[in-house]
């Protein structure tokens, strides 16, 4: 039996949406290999998919910056540059060797790979009949440029015309040559070594290089992209809320249902400091006539210095599709799947998100009109308290988000995503 290769770098929010790929293909009677770090080993194999452990010297977990003391004190682009070298770059080799001895090993005829899992880059070059087919899984944004787009991680909505050809082109040549010049010189350097060929544009568009994008968003959250060279797939957001397997806080039944309620949470990833985002929230929100829901992702609750505002309550996680129905507006950092299962059930969002692929999505919420997106991970009190108020004062952006959710609702899934696999299949 053929069988598709689910390849994730190991990292929690670049894992979890692909475990629910794994678990809808394999109830769907598909064979799945998934390969990422050890750490996720319990949980791939949870749905039903074989777990393949990354090579030991490319794994790493949330601790791994404390085996790199250089990497303190680097701030902005030379903190970037370090992460993306040693969590990705320094991995594309080893993931690669990885991927080709599992596809003889299992006989793959499908490899389903995330964006920053850069050893799938040379497979996209090698000859179509020397691989199997390439599908590549948009867990985040869609990271392509083109002659109306920016570079990817920029935040910068589509600009079309002479000026925004002019504006593309440059900045595309400047994170080409200037910003990331190393990066684009090792996986071009790699291709090269191992197919042949260099890569043909800048390695942030390596996903174009894919015989699919299957994106997990819907056309609505995506800015239009009439040239990409491979066919882009939109099956909407799968899974379902972690948080939704914990016990209800103590103070459920609490909730005013005649107040807006706004849920404030920084994810579970970046939420080490409530300073970035909880923290000016809460107290922005603190004299409004809302009720302020804090998720913490995880972290404890007892972290703040004086007592919660009267109007706030908080809990370590809460039951996203029993609280979504009854909120007013969501305030995030950013996190691709936290900001759909937003959209899932129309809620509009402020998102406050400068690094990842954070800017991406404060950027596409602005443009869809499904909220107001803020370029920074620190928001001031006083910047939230006007992005809030202006979201629940004007019903527009909840209309747009219900067109989002209209289409999530309406779109193909993991359905779609095995039609495809099988479609590749057919003699």
């Amino acid at each position: 039996m053929p069988g598709t290769l689910i390849c994730s770098s190991p990292a929690e929010g670049h894992v979890t949406p692909l475990l629910a790929v794994a678990r809808g293909l394999v109830a769907a009677g598909q064979r799945v290999v998934m390969v990422t770090g050890r750490r996720f080993a319990e949980r791939v194999r949870a749905t039903g998919a074989e777990f393949a452990p990354l090579p030991e010297a490319v794994d790493f977990d949330d601790t791994w910056a404390d085996s790199h003391p250089e990497r303190a004190g680097k701030r902005g682009l030379a903190a970037m540059r370090f992460d993306l070298d040693h969590m990705f770059f320094r991995a594309a080799e080893p993931q690669y060797e990885t991927v080709t001895a599992l596809i003889d090993a299992h006989g793959i005829d499908v490899v389903l790979a995330e964006p920053l899992f850069l050893g799938a880059a040379p497979l996209a070059l090698l000859p179509r009949d020397r691989r199997p087919r390439l599908m590549l899984a948009g867990i985040v944004p869609l990271p392509l440029t083109g002659p109306d787009a920016a570079p990817f991680g920029l935040g910068l909505p589509p600009m079309g015309g002479p000026l925004g050809r002019v504006r593309n082109r440059a900045l595309t040549a400047l994170v080409r040559r200037v910003v990331f010049p190393a990066q684009q010189r090792d996986l071009s350097g790699l291709c090269r070594r191992i197919t042949g060929r260099p890569l043909p544009g800048l390695f942030l568009d390596w996903p174009a290089l894919a015989d699919d994008l299957v994106q997990l968003t819907v056309p609505g959250f995506e800015y239009p992209r009439p040239g990409a060279t491979a066919p882009v797939h939109f099956i909407g957001p799968l899974g379902r809320s972690s948080a939704d397997d914990h016990p209800l806080p103590d103070w459920w039944s609490e909730l005013d249902h005649d107040l807006p309620i706004v849920l404030v949470t920084q994810g579970t990833a970046a939420n080490t400091d409530f300073d970035e985002l909880i923290n000016p929230a809460v107290t922005a929100l603190a004299d409004e006539d809302v009720t302020v829901v804090v998720a913490t992702g995880g972290r404890g609750t007892q972290t703040w210095a004086t007592a919660l505002p009267d109007n706030v309550r908080a809990a370590a996680f809460v039951p996203y599709d029993a609280l979504m129905p009854r909120v007013a507006l969501m305030v995030t950092n950013g996190g691709y799947g936290g900001v759909h299962f937003a959209l899932r059930h129309g809620v509009p969002l402020v998102v406050a998100g400068a690094t990842e692929d954070k800017a991406e999505v404060a950027a596409r919420v602005s443009w869809s009109g499904v909220g107001v997106g803020m370029r920074t991970n620190h928001p001031s009190a006083k910047a939230l308290g006007e992005a809030a108020r202006r979201v629940l004062g004007d019903q527009g952006y909840r209309d747009r988000a219900g067109v989002l959710a209209e289409q999530i609702a309406a779109a193909g899934g993991i359905d779609a995503l095995v039609a495809l696999i099988d479609t590749s299949r057919t003699p």
